[in-house]
């Protein structure tokens, strides 16, 4: 037995002496798979790491499948659903209209305190790109300004920075990934003077790769710019606080780790920003004061960017899966899942698999390129009832590790790939 196997050994049978319980695919593996340290001996009962943080009752998805594909769409669990349900009674039957508004504010006074922000700092949008455009829009660029970036990005930030350069002639610099990695030394050298934005995935959608943002937004700020961070792959992953990662502005959809819905994502604009930025957008929302003669006095605070009406469901699913977490611990979550996407890492490293996330990696998502007719591949992983995604045409596999899965849904992906290596 190998040191991973012999280590996911002790930690996996620790609790009651007991071997996982074997998928399918596993049995199937032969040699291969027991060199690589899968457990392919029968199922015996039942062991409390199975579901180590005790929510796996509360994600109806676990009953089925293997679910490793959180960096896509994150499943519901049962709180989000009711609230979700809830929601619907309420707007079917108007017994208690209010109901909407509290959720708004619920949600807002739970974001920040749980991810170390002021409430005045949150704003509720309806996707992650609606906050990189509101900051790419408020910021008075220049001919010769520029955008630091790295190909690590979301889609989205090339889309809308290459448009700057259409519109506004600034130069997007784009830094190459080595090792799966953009090092902030590259975003030192990148950057000067006329850099205006340095604009990161704080975790990267590609391959998980996360960014040490105070060390970004001292290279940021040093050169009078600001920096922008696409939360989405990070919010509900680790505890952070916002205020303490020097960031100037982050944004982040409800739908994947938070485990609410699509239609609300949350944008955090540093309190010291406010005066100057302004809304790309106007309308009934953003009203502080009706005046005379219709003139108005707009909020002057995040809320400034809620231009009109919220889609008020997404945000009752994002009040309840915001307190789903806060009670089942942002740092309990982290361990957890960056502990077992240490372990697939591994394990896919040593079953011949070039891995494309780097080592050591505090994130919940695994990325390699697993060499094999994807078609074929995808099928037997899918007939084994593993979801995940495929990348690159197919050519890069990305798992995502969430607070519900357990070892068994990682072997259970390996087990499929060691069974055709």
């Amino acid at each position: 037995m190998n040191g991973w196997s012999r280590r996911n050994f002790v930690k996996t049978t620790a609790a009651a002496g007991l071997a996982l319980p074997a998928a399918p695919a596993l049995a199937a593996a032969g040699p291969r798979a027991a060199e690589a340290g899968l457990r392919v001996g029968p199922a015996v009962g039942s062991r409390a790491d199975d579901d180590p943080l005790g929510i796996r009752g509360q994600f109806p998805v676990t009953e089925e499948f293997a679910y490793l594909n959180t960096a896509s769409t994150g499943p519901l669990p049962l709180p989000v659903r009711e609230a979700l349900v809830s929601y619907a009674d309420e707007k079917m039957t108007y017994k208690d209209p209010g109901s909407r508004r509290r959720a708004v504010d619920r949600a807002r006074s739970r974001f920040a305190s749980l991810f170390g922000a002021d409430e005045s700092e949150i704003a509720f949008l309806f996707n992650t790109s609606d906050g990189e455009n509101i900051v790419a829009n408020a910021i008075d660029w220049r001919p010769g300004d520029n955008v630091v970036i790295d190909e690590l990005h979301f889609v989205t930030a090339f889309v809308v920075y290459r448009e700057l350069e259409r519109r506004e002639g600034v130069e997007l610099r784009i830094i190459p990934s080595r090792e799966g990695r953009a090092r902030p030394e590259d975003y030192d050298a990148y950057t000067d003077d006329r850099t205006r934005l340095v604009s990161v995935a704080w975790v990267s959608n590609r391959n998980g790769f996360r960014h040490d943002l105070p060390t970004l937004a001292e290279i940021a700020h040093a050169r009078g710019g600001y920096l922008f961070a696409d939360g989405i792959q990070a919010f509900g992953t680790f505890p952070t606080n916002l205020h303490e990662e020097g960031v100037d502005f982050a944004c982040g959809n409800g739908y994947k780790w938070l485990h609410a819905d699509f239609g609300c994502s949350i944008l955090y604009a540093r309190s010291e920003h406010h005066d100057w930025m302004e809304p790309d957008r106007f309308g009934h929302a953003q009203v502080a004061e009706t005046l005379p003669e219709h003139q108005y006095r707009l909020r002057t605070d995040a809320r400034k960017f809620e231009h009109g009406s919220l889609a008020f469901g997404p945000v009752a699913a994002m009040d309840a899966a915001l307190g789903f977490i806060d009670e089942v611990g942002l740092a309990r979550i982290a361990e957890h899942t960056h502990a077992l996407a240490g372990d697939l890492r591994e394990g896919a490293a040593e079953l011949g698999m070039k891995l494309f996330t780097p080592p050591e990696n505090p994130s919940p998502i695994v990325s390699f390129h697993h060499g094999m007719d994807p078609d074929e591949l995808g099928d037997a992983l899918r007939e084994e009832g593993v979801l995940f995604t495929y990348q690159e045409g197919g050519e890069l596999l990305r798992a995502a590790v969430a607070m519900f899965n357990n070892r068994n849904d990682i072997d259970r992906l390996l087990g499929v790939i060691a069974a055709r290596v």
